[in-house]
């Protein structure tokens, strides 16, 4: 057990180079009330984030586009090394009854990950969180600020960032 335990954590560690893992499994933590999917979409620029290894450049924004009642085709760009590069993935609506938690994928081959809306004006700000679980034993946080334009208010950042914290880890 404890070789298993050792040898699943050495594949993991690369993984969570940036982050902060915690012990146990991933938190549920509360998400937007009466989320509107279709308010959601368009451009968000990212202003902050918790460290994510898979985010390396600058400049980071997002475009969500409906393409059905519950997908999603999702365009991520980032400037790395003096060039712009875009991924696209697709996200979904995993729970109809809660639509503020969205999975998204960036593969055919991975699972979606997940993307809940904590908080959202739709207009100005939102606040996305995801978390990946390491066989139950921790799990590593994500957490995003984004806005429709470029910057925010340091006192909305501040604000966004006490609300991450508050949040059970």
């Amino acid at each position: 057990m404890k070789t298993s335990v050792l040898l699943a954590f050495s594949f993991v560690l690369p993984l969570i180079r940036a982050q902060v893992p915690h012990w146990g499994p991933c938190p549920e933590p509360d998400v937007q009330p009466g989320f509107s999917l279709k308010q959601f979409m368009g451009r968000w620029f990212e202003v902050a984030r918790l460290p994510a290894q898979f985010e390396k450049g600058r400049c980071m924004e997002t475009n969500f586009t409906l393409t059905t009642g519950s997908t999603i085709r999702v365009v991520s760009s980032e400037v790395f090394k003096g060039q712009t590069r875009k991924i696209e993935g697709t996200g979904v609506i995993e729970d109809m009854k809660n639509p503020a938690k969205l999975g998204i994928s960036y593969s055919y081959v991975l699972p979606y990950s997940p993307y809940w809306i904590l908080a959202t004006d739709y207009t100005n700000t939102a606040l996305v969180y995801s978390c990946t679980d390491i066989l139950r034993l921790f799990h590593v946080d994500f957490a995003w600020i984004l806005s429709r334009t470029r910057t925010l208010p340091e006192a909305t950042i501040l604000n966004a960032k006490e609300t991450v914290c508050q949040q059970p880890h």
